[in-house]
């Protein structure tokens, strides 16, 4: 069993940043992706941005070059920076598991956290 908890939502200027943080605890990611998906009102859920525990990472084409993924270790912590925020980003964002390679679609994982509503305001 794995517990994910996401941080750092809120409202936001267009054209600011906002950082997301996932907590991970309840066993060791030794081979797991992590992986942020996001969902606004009445739309399907959307990949966003992965990272496997090696450090490699992929994005989709709507955040390259705003988004950054990344991960401490020692807070067994995975980050999203998200930067030059558009309104069209405004969602709840996931935090996702697996014990596989990232993958983009929602289906693919086991453990979700509770979300973090990010609005962007313009």
């Amino acid at each position: 069993q794995v517990q994910l908890v996401e941080s750092g939502g809120g409202l936001v200027q267009a054209g600011g940043p906002l950082r997301l943080s996932c907590v991970a605890s309840g066993r060791t990611f030794s081979s797991y992706a992590i992986t942020w998906f996001r969902q606004a009102p009445g739309k399907a859920r959307e990949f966003v941005a992965g990272i496997s525990w090696s450090g490699d990472n992929t994005y989709a084409d709507s955040v390259k070059g705003r988004f950054a993924i990344s991960r401490d270790n020692a807070k067994n912590t995975v980050y999203l920076q998200m930067n030059s925020l558009k309104p069209e980003d405004t969602a709840v964002y996931y935090c996702t598991a697996r014990n596989a390679v990232v993958a983009r679609f929602p289906a693919a994982y086991d453990y979700w956290g509770q979300g973090t509503q990010v609005t962007v305001s313009s």
